[in-house]
């Protein structure tokens, strides 16, 4: 089944424990009917994560962005709170476990953009290599995580 975005499916990531993940409400802010969302809310339950959502109009959303200290050049289609972090972007769930283990002072995490075979962003074998983002508070940011394409 097509979705508005791409074909949305849920990517399995090893090395992700959905045990880690029980308890943590993760609020997910985005554009009505947008497939790719949707999948990467998937890809956060299965693993554990309990999601809520709303829905803004596009200005609102990229308000939201900006107010939250994420570098344009960082956008994505969606943005999520948790546990005083933002998550920019289609961010694996084991990344955003990491963030909240590793506890650093950031503003939070990013996938730049909408990269195939991201967490919600898969078709088919299809992937492309991605970085997830720490943002720090003075916008400046750096790898945090590199996942390899085919």
């Amino acid at each position: 089944m097509f979705r508005p975005c791409i074909l949305a499916a849920t990517l399995s990531l090893a090395g992700t424990s959905t045990g880690l993940a029980g308890t943590i409400s993760i609020e997910v802010m985005k554009t009505s009917g947008c497939g790719c969302c949707l999948g990467w809310m998937e890809h956060l339950e299965e693993n554990g994560f309990e999601v809520s959502s709303e829905d803004l109009f596009g200005g609102t959303l990229v308000r939201l962005k900006i107010d939250s200290g994420i570098p344009p050049k960082m956008f994505s289609c969606h943005t999520a709170k948790v546990e005083g972090y933002t998550i920019e972007g289609h961010v694996p769930a084991g990344d955003i476990l990491r963030l909240l283990e590793e506890r650093p002072d950031a503003v939070g995490i990013a996938v730049p953009e909408m990269p195939l075979g991201s967490p919600g962003m898969d078709y088919g074998d299809k992937k492309e290599a991605f970085d997830v983002f720490l943002i720090r508070a003075d916008g400046s940011t750096e790898v945090f995580s590199s996942y390899p394409g085919n």
